[in-house]
């Protein structure tokens, strides 16, 4: 039996760097040698939670087929945000949430994808069906994602099964998950100490919106002021990023997860296909999206549905 390593997408956040480590603790119980990587650094809040249940983070690669043949995606599946050389080896499993895009193999795999609001809500129910024990550390690790995946169950992704897992969850860390919920929040919303590059790159996917290379990035914080008082130096970044990177569209979106109101930051091409998908007017670049706090379920649908249109 050969080794595989699982991972989470690029830029990972609290589900990714969770479900890496989650699924490979539950392969492992399974009989198969998998180790849980990770495609780039946590971010504060991920290290929030690392710390709280004093769990190690896995280590990080730049490729995969240097050490193995097979591989394991969790909360991804697009090519663009896996690693580096994803065509170069076989995906065995897939775990997932969000939407298949631009994903195929040569060969036949497991496929475990919910329209739910957290991988590791599902990873969790993998565990009950397994009738395989979830270790407090763990649980309370899975917990942080959900958390940080649905903003404290507040999320328009959030359904009943992740309310349910979360409760589950809780009760093994034996922890109060509206307090430490707004801990791990706030431990995510540091801004100050971080550039403008690194506000925009903490939290990134792209997207390839018919033919326009897309760049999404989410900010979160408790405060808007303390991202739009930095507009124009973001702004910049943003630029610097698409031409280095090749991006038409660079789209920012900053959320107060406290109250759930966002702003959205636009530089690049058809703007006007941003403005429709939202129903929104573009003021200098900025719009105010009361609401809207997924990228996944409130941003990319309507800019997918736009675009094709």
């Amino acid at each position: 039996m050969s080794k595989e390593l699982v991972f989470g997408h690029q830029k990972p956040d609290t589900d990714a760097i969770v479900a890496a480590k989650a699924f490979a603790y539950l392969q492992n119980k399974l009989g198969k040698d998998v180790e849980a990587v990770a495609l780039g650094e946590p971010n504060a809040e991920t290290v929030f939670a690392l710390n709280h249940f004093a769990e190690p983070m896995p280590r990080i690669i730049k490729a995969a087929k240097p050490e193995v043949d097979e591989v394991m995606l969790v909360d991804h599946n697009e090519p663009q945000q896996s690693v580096s050389d994803l065509a170069d080896v076989t995906v065995t499993d897939v775990v997932d949430h969000h939407r298949i895009n631009g994903f195929n193999t040569a060969q036949p795999l497991n496929y475990r994808a919910e329209a739910i609001g957290c991988t590791s809500t599902i990873i969790t129910e993998m565990f009950i069906e397994e009738k395989i024990d979830i270790p407090v550390q763990l649980a309370g690790l899975m917990l942080s994602a959900i958390i940080s995946d649905t903003l404290l169950l507040k999320s328009p992704t959030t359904t009943d099964k992740d309310r349910e897992i979360a409760r589950f969850l809780a009760q093994i860390a034996d922890i109060d998950m509206e307090s430490y919920g707004i801990d791990l929040l706030k431990a995510g919303t540091d801004l100050a100490s971080k550039s403008d590059k690194e506000l925009i790159d903490t939290d990134a996917k792209s997207y390839d919106l018919n033919g326009t290379n897309t760049r999404i990035a989410q900010i979160n914080t408790v405060d808007l002021n303390d991202v739009l008082s930095r507009e124009d130096g973001i702004k910049q970044a943003m630029s610097d990023e698409m031409a280095s990177d090749n991006y038409q569209l660079f789209l920012v979106l900053a959320t107060n997860v406290l109250d759930s109101n966002s702003e959205l930051i636009v530089v690049g091409d058809h703007q006007d296909l941003v403005e429709k998908a939202f129903n929104t007017k573009l003021n200098n670049g900025q719009a105010n999206l009361p609401g809207v706090v997924s990228r996944k379920k409130q941003l990319v649908p309507p800019l997918t549905e736009t675009f094709n249109a």
